[in-house]
């Protein structure tokens, strides 16, 4: 049994992309999950995906209203591809919680409906935490299922050899490309003392995305997030030498202009997990 059902009669498209992200792993600061959200709205549901079958609910918990005392209602997690149009360009997004189940064989089913849809390119998007200042702008670094297909100043990275735990998102990425589609994916950088929502590597997704499609996308309220933000974080870390300190140290680190290194990279994401779980670090 297939794992998606089809919600409306496959439209006529052209050139459709597929934008990807994934609640969870590959999403610090929910800056790829937000950006695609933006991206979304207004959409038309073309597929959903069976939630039974992916979802552990007990480490994925539906969320539950409780209205005066009565249970009023449930929202599962849902997976589910729609179709939107931005500058005369036909995408589909591919958005929810990080599946717990299944993969191979949503794998399987995810390049089967792609090709039905007479799709031509993938695109995943992610944010991960990184040793950068808030007071600068968010790097991006790519991948790519062949040299050449990121645009705009995006570069492939990080350099040398990275080893993490695998995410759904590049599983998917790797299928859609052997099965053909050209892959690629854009990655923000988030510092990674911030916890919360992180809307400015959001904005650097989807300038990213610009450059890629060749149109502009919606930016919501975005830019007053990040504004918004951005004066928070300084009053939290003016409010602390330590962390001010170590801001400034990151600041300096960045003007030498260091390529982004794979062990590097490696050592900022275990340190991100380690605060997140203590809840250390300024509030976004």
């Amino acid at each position: 049994m297939s794992l998606y059902r089809l919600e409306h009669p496959l439209p006529a498209l052209d050139r459709p992309v597929v934008l990807a992200a994934f609640d969870g792993w590959v999403d610090a600061g929910a800056g790829a999950s937000t950006a695609l959200a933006q991206i979304a709205q207004g959409g038309a549901t073309l597929a959903t995906f069976d939630a039974d079958a992916l979802y552990d609910y007990r480490a994925r918990r539906p969320t539950l209203d409780i209205r005066d005392g009565r249970p009023a209602a449930l929202e599962w997690p849902e997976l589910r591809l729609l179709h939107v149009r931005h500058g005369g360009r036909d995408l589909l997004t591919l958005s929810g919680p990080e599946p717990d189940f299944r993969w191979h064989a949503l794998v399987a089913d995810v390049v089967e409906l792609l090709g039905r849809l007479g799709v031509r390119e993938w695109i995943s998007l992610g944010s991960i935490p990184a040793a950068i200042p808030h007071g600068r702008p968010v790097p991006v670094f790519g991948t790519e299922s062949e040299p050449g297909l990121l645009r705009g100043n995006v570069a492939a990275g990080p350099t040398g050899l990275l080893r993490v735990p695998g995410a759904a998102l590049s599983v998917l990425e790797m299928a859609v490309a052997s099965a053909g589609l050209s892959a690629v994916g854009y990655f923000a950088q988030m510092p990674h003392y911030v916890t919360g929502g992180y809307a400015p590597a959001s904005l650097a997704i989807l300038h990213a995305l610009d450059q890629h499609l060749g149109v502009e996308l919606p930016r919501g309220d975005l830019v007053e997030e990040s504004g918004r933000l951005r004066a928070r974080l300084d009053a939290a870390v003016a409010a602390d030498e330590t962390t001010r300190a170590y801001v400034a140290r990151l600041e300096a680190m960045t003007g030498e202009d260091r390529p982004l290194a794979g062990d590097d990279l490696i050592g900022e994401i275990e340190r991100f997990l380690r605060e997140e779980r203590r809840g250390d670090g300024p509030t976004g």
